[in-house]
């Protein structure tokens, strides 16, 4: 269509790696307006864990919207809304043994993000809130003050103050216990680095590259912010509602942020929806203090209780993610074996999962393959040089293995290993019209 190139803005990126009109999509697959047929390892950059137009959850939000339920409630106490509190409260939070207050800041993750800065900020008295390198919170300017991207800070037009860098596990390479320096500088009257509010940290980075951090560091992180009297803030809003295998990716560490921020996966629909989860002593928030207009989207609430009754019930769905991870795991670390040559390394956890590649510009050339072959997949990092997997977690084993297989194979024609690579009409011979 015309139409984009007349007046969309040149901001747009997604649509620039897929350059196809697409128009329907269900479970694992997204078809565009030529009726081709593409296994999606996007997934909404992992907003959709549980696929496309999830037939329970459509079928759930079609009947409010029949009924004429509440759309748009702002902060009011809803049907919709409770619901979703009561089955988040009683078959996420309690079985966890985790006690927090749930607060509605606004649709997205960076609302989420601002809130939780604030409020820590708020309760400590303190401005400073530490952050790590190569993490990504957002694009607001709180969220982007404690994001490491150079090419999102650099499109804020002011500086980006309130905050410091620490390096993330593994930066400063292998055995360098970057906790030790964190809690050094901490511990130091003239360091030069003043005592922050809170930590915001992820439990792997996604947008900065499936930099994975170790249960180990993360103990340690939360010991330092405990012994210097620092809040604990897990950015869960890509590694969180199951990517990694359990619904926090935090809990495997047994450690207990006091503020998690969700979003993404939330609705399980891919409705903008996030929360703020603040231990209950620190929520000081005065009426209306932080708000927004659409903290009150009915319709994911809908959605959202539904994925957990779906999903969250029992640990099966998390022990199906686990398999699936450790496929994903070993499929990428063939490729590392055969292919590797100082290519490639392979990172991750759960169904969370990169193939790292020298350089940005291999690492594009395997996307680009991979979706001449019905693969939609896209890179992350400092320099885009990873090639991420966040095909949805409900993924059927076959078309998992299609998906790796795709990958593979264009790993292999990139690097000019074979000369007969199939074609995208060969591989999609079974592909159904839409």
């Amino acid at each position: 269509m015309k139409i984009f190139d007349e007046i969309e803005s040149e901001v747009q990126s997604y649509a620039r790696s897929f350059p196809r009109v697409f128009h329907k999509a269900q479970g694992e697959y997204l078809y565009d307006e030529d009726g081709n047929r593409y296994i999606d390892f996007l997934a909404g950059a992992g907003t959709l864990n549980y696929g496309h137009n999830h037939p329970k959850f459509k079928e759930k939000l079609l009947a409010y919207i029949q009924d004429d339920g509440i759309t748009h409630g702002l902060d009011l106490h809803t049907r919709a809304k409770g619901e979703f509190l009561e089955a988040f409260n009683e078959k996420i939070l309690k079985p966890r043994e985790l006690e927090y207050v749930v607060q509605f800041p606004g649709p997205t993750g960076t609302n989420a993000v601002e809130a939780a800065i604030k409020v820590a900020r708020n309760v400590k008295g303190r401005e400073n809130i530490v952050a790590f390198t190569n993490g990504f919170h957002g694009v607001t300017l709180g969220s982007l003050a404690v994001t490491g991207n150079e090419h999102h800070r650099g499109a804020a037009g002011v500086s980006l103050s309130g905050t410091f860098r620490m390096p993330y596990d593994g930066y400063l390479g292998e055995g360098f216990d970057t906790t030790a320096y964190f809690d050094k500088v901490l511990s130091d009257s003239s360091s030069g680095i003043d005592l922050p509010a809170a930590v915001i940290v992820e439990t792997v980075q996604g947008e900065g590259g499936i930099n994975t951090a170790s249960f180990e560091w993360l103990r340690n992180l939360e010991e330092v912010c405990r012994r210097h009297d620092v809040l604990l803030i897990v950015d869960d809003i890509q590694a969180g509602c199951g990517r990694t295998g359990t619904y926090f990716s935090f809990e495997e560490a047994g450690i207990k942020p006091d503020i998690v921020t969700l979003s993404k996966s939330l609705s399980g629909y891919g409705l903008p929806m996030s929360v703020v989860l603040i231990k209950p002593d620190l929520d000081t928030w005065r009426p209306g203090e932080h708000n927004g207009t659409f903290r009150g989207n009915s319709l994911a609430f809908v959605t959202a209780k539904a994925a957990i009754d779906e999903f969250w019930s029992d640990d099966s769905f998390s022990k199906e993610v686990k398999r699936k991870g450790a496929v994903i795991h070993e499929r990428l670390q063939k490729i590392v074996n055969e292919y590797g040559e100082g290519n490639f390394t392979e990172r991750g956890r759960g169904m969370f999962h990169g193939l790292n590649c020298v350089s940005g510009d291999l690492a594009g050339q395997i996307t680009r393959a991979a979706f001449k072959k019905g693969l939609i997949i896209e890179t992350s990092g400092a320099d885009d040089q990873v090639v991420k997997t966040l095909c949805p977690l409900i993924i059927s084993d076959e078309n998992l293995q299609k998906g790796l297989d795709i990958v593979e194979e264009s790993v292999a024609e990139v690097l000019g290993k074979i000369d007969d690579v199939p074609s995208e009409h060969d591989f999609f011979a079974d592909r159904e019209a839409s």
